[in-house]
């Protein structure tokens, strides 16, 4: 199916983005525009794998358990990375690597009895931790009057919010079945 091989290639473009965050890890580097210009569309690719699924009718299980898991292994890996770099603080990543890998368990775990989509807050979550991420990604200084950290640090705020929010979310529905 189409969709699930869009699924795929954003998996496969994980380590590309990681390499190139490595490859220069200076953030005032060129090479970080490229490093955004590949997670913004390994990102894309999240929307053009379910439209297609529904346009076509393919909407499957498998896409419903690969979809979440190819935005855990592209947004926490590039935390991951920039933590590493000293950039991004190992609560923040924490705090998000522990919600996703949590659920991730949680979805497996009912796996036999049904397949849990992501809802419209995890979405939303999602969206928040790709333009978090994008904003981390890129060049120190690009926005002007030197606004950039605290715009990272609003940003940081609102997608833990929305990280913590949509994870005890998902349990408390899990837990009315």
């Amino acid at each position: 199916m189409l969709a699930n091989l869009v699924t795929l290639s954003r998996i496969l473009l994980v380590p590309f983005v990681i390499w190139v965050v490595f490859a220069e890890p200076d953030r005032s580097s060129g090479w970080r525009w490229l490093a955004v210009l590949l997670f913004v569309l390994s990102a894309a690719t999240d929307g053009v794998d379910g439209a297609i699924a529904r346009k076509r009718g393919q909407v499957t299980n498998l896409g419903k358990i690969l979809d979440p898991i190819a935005d855990k292994f592209l947004i926490g890996g590039v935390l991951v990375s920039l933590s590493l770099l000293g950039e991004v603080s190992w609560l923040v990543t924490g705090i998000i690597l522990v919600r996703e890998i949590g659920i991730t368990i949680y979805r497996f775990a009912v796996l036999k009895k049904r397949v849990i989509a992501a809802s419209g807050g995890g979405k939303l979550k999602t969206i928040m931790q790709s333009i978090l991420v994008g904003f981390l990604l890129s060049p120190t200084g690009w926005l002007p009057f030197g606004i950039q950290p605290g715009l990272e640090l609003a940003l940081t705020v609102v997608a833990l919010a929305l990280t913590l929010y949509s994870g005890i979310a998902y349990l408390v529905a899990g837990a009315k079945k």
